[in-house]
Formats: structure tokens, C-alpha cells, sequence
């Protein structure tokens, strides 16, 4: 059966966007989905097209969300459509929309040190999104983030504070989790942030099985 996927794809460049969505639309159609891609996010305001769409996958960095938009957003993802996405892509979205980062479950808060040698460590290992999949290794921004209690949480990685830092402690974040919103799923990624990070083996396996998860 032929399911309805739609690409939002915008916002900051420096998180290519387009091309890094791009990199992910075959393996939809590949599964049976109809893709529409938009470069715009006013379709989220359009009640009737959101209201057949299976899955909202997200790649928009910061920038802001119109109050209908949001509303659409929102209302479809409760009523059952799934919504998707990695890295700021989906949780540095809209920074001052507090209705978004209560969808989500997570605020982007800092990466310390810009590209750094890091380790994604799996806390869910029976879960089909990271089933087989170890802990592994990145050279990439590592996100810290303010979250909540209501996320499943699949896999996390821990920032260390080194000299000078003003931090005491290791930090450990969220780095793959699932959430429940009304009747629709939610799933986030952090790892994402150059091309290159969605081509790594453990991510590109965690972000397509975290599309069909969501999906309605």
C-alpha cells in the first residue's frame, strides 16, 4: 500500500539541507511512498494535505514557524502522521517556538568544541531502530541538549569536560530517541551534521529505520 511522505527541507545552509534530505528520498520511494518535497513550511498549515501524509520528515535548521503552521503541524502529528528527522534538522528547529520543542522533546543547547572524536553508546539494543547496531565512533559535532522524561531514549553519548571548560561533570545527552505524540510517533537523530556523518554505516541504518518507525 502507497503511503504519503513529505520532505520539509530549509533554513540554515550550513546543514546543506537540501542535499543532505536528498540523500534519503530514494530509499522512501523505495518503500512505497509517495514523496512530495517541499522547500517552504506553509504546507504545514494546509489542514487536508497534512491530514493524508504518513510522514513529516524535517531538515530545517533554526529560522521561524507562522503560528498556523505549527497548529498544522501539531494537529497532524497528534492525529497519527509521524515526523522524523536528525540532528538540527529537527531539534535546532525554531528556537523560540515553545509548542515545537515540546513536539519534539529536545532543545538543541550547545556542541562543545566544534568536530570532536566521540562515541554514540546504544542504551535500547532491542529496539528495531538500533537493533544490531554497537556503539560506535564519530568525528563530528556532538549535541548537548535540555530534554524530558517522556522520550524513549535509544542511544546516548557523553561530553567530557576538559580544561577550562565550565562544566564539572560528564554530561550524558539523548543521541536517538522515540516519542509519542497523540497517536503519532516521533523520532530524532542528533548525528547528522555534515553529509558525510548520513553516509556513516550505524547512522544512515538509524535514521531509515527511524522514517518507517514514525511512520504511520
Amino acid at each position: 500500500m502507497t503511503r504519503r511522505a513529505l520532505v520539509v527541507r530549509g533554513g540554515w545552509d550550513g546543514h546543506a539541507p537540501e542535499e543532505a534530505a536528498d540523500l534519503f528520498v530514494p530509499y522512501l520511494r523505495e518503500h512505497d511512498f509517495d514523496v512530495t518535497v517541499e522547500g517552504s513550511l506553509e504546507v504545514y498549515a494546509d489542514a487536508e494535505f497534512m491530514a493524508a501524509t504518513d510522514l513529516v520528515v524535517q531538515c530545517w535548521t533554526m529560522g521561524d514557524i507562522l503560528a498556523d503552521e505549527l497548529r498544522g503541524l501539531r494537529t497532524a502529528v497528534a492525529a497519527g502522521t509521524g515526523f522524523a528527522g536528525w540532528h538540527g534538522g529537527i531539534v535546532d528547529s525554531f528556537r523560540v517556538a515553545t509548542d515545537y520543542l515540546q513536539l519534539v522533546g529536545a532543545q538543541f543547547a550547545a556542541h562543545p568544541n566544534n568536530l570532536v572524536e566521540h562515541t554514540i553508546e546504544i542504551t535500547r539494543p532491542d529496539h528495531p531502530i538500533v537493533e544490531g547496531i554497537g556503539a560506535f565512533a564519530l568525528h563530528s559535532e556532538q549535541y548537548w541538549l535540555l530534554t524530558d522524561p517522556l522520550n524513549e531514549v535509544l542511544a546516548t553519548t557523553t561530553i567530557t569536560p576538559g580544561p577550562g571548560d565550565e562544566w564539572h561533570a560528564p554530561i550524558t545527552s539523548p543521541a536517538v530517541w522515540t516519542r509519542l505524540w497523540g497517536a503519532g510517533r516521533v523520532f530524532v537523530s542528533t548525528p547528522g551534521h555534515q553529509l558525510a556523518d548520513l553516509e556513516v554505516p550505524q547512522v544512515r541504518a538509524i535514521i531509515e529505520r527511524g522514517l518507517l518507525w514514525a511512520a504511520r
